[in-house]
C-alpha cells in the first residue's frame, strides 16, 4: 500500500520511457556564470502566443536559479546527434576536458551547434509534485536542419 495516488515511480519511468523525445539543455545566466541542465521534459504549448514549457526537478540547481526574480529569461537548446557528450555533461556526468560551445544572445548563454535555440521570457511558474513547470514566451529562435539527439527507453539514439 502506498501513501500516494497513481502508479509507482518505477512503473512511471518505464512506461514513459517508451516516448521518444529530443534532448535539450536548459540554460540561464547566474550573475556572471553560465549554467545549463539537460532536460527531455520540454513541450510546445501554444502557437499564438508562442509558448513552451519545461519541467525542472525541485532538487536541481537550475530550479533555484530560475526561481530568482532577476532571472527573467532562459534558453532551450535542442541538441544535435553529435552533442551526446554535452547532454551527459549537463546531466552531471562530465567527461574529460569537455569544451562547451557557449555563445550569447543578448546576455543569455546558449549552446552552439544545437539544432535549435530558443530564448524564452519566463511567463509563469507552476509547482507540480516533485518538479516545477516553467512556461516561457519565445522571444527569439534559430534552427538548422541537422539531425537531433533522441532519447528512448533510457538510451540515446539517432534518427535513421
Amino acid at each position: 500500500m502506498t501513501d500516494h495516488a497513481g502508479i509507482e515511480p518505477f512503473e512511471f519511468r518505464q512506461t514513459l520511457g517508451r516516448f521518444a523525445s529530443g534532448v535539450t539543455i536548459i540554460t540561464a545566466a547566474d550573475r556572471d556564470e553560465r549554467r545549463g541542465m539537460t532536460a527531455s521534459a520540454f513541450v510546445s504549448v501554444s502557437m499564438t502566443p508562442p509558448l513552451i514549457l519545461i519541467s525542472v526537478d525541485n532538487r536541481a540547481h537550475m530550479k533555484t536559479l530560475l526561481d530568482e526574480a532577476e532571472v527573467t529569461h532562459f534558453g532551450v537548446n535542442v541538441l544535435s546527434a553529435a552533442q551526446r557528450p554535452l547532454s551527459d555533461h549537463f546531466a552531471g556526468r562530465p567527461g574529460p576536458e569537455e569544451s562547451i560551445p557557449w555563445f550569447e544572445h543578448e546576455g543569455l548563454p546558449l549552446i552552439g551547434g544545437a539544432i535549435a535555440q530558443l530564448v524564452c521570457r519566463k511567463q509563469q511558474v507552476i509547482p507540480a509534485g516533485d518538479h516545477t513547470l516553467y512556461l516561457g514566451l519565445i522571444e527569439y529562435s534559430r534552427y538548422t536542419d541537422d539531425d537531433p539527439l533522441v532519447y528512448f527507453r533510457g538510451q540515446y539514439h539517432e534518427l535513421g
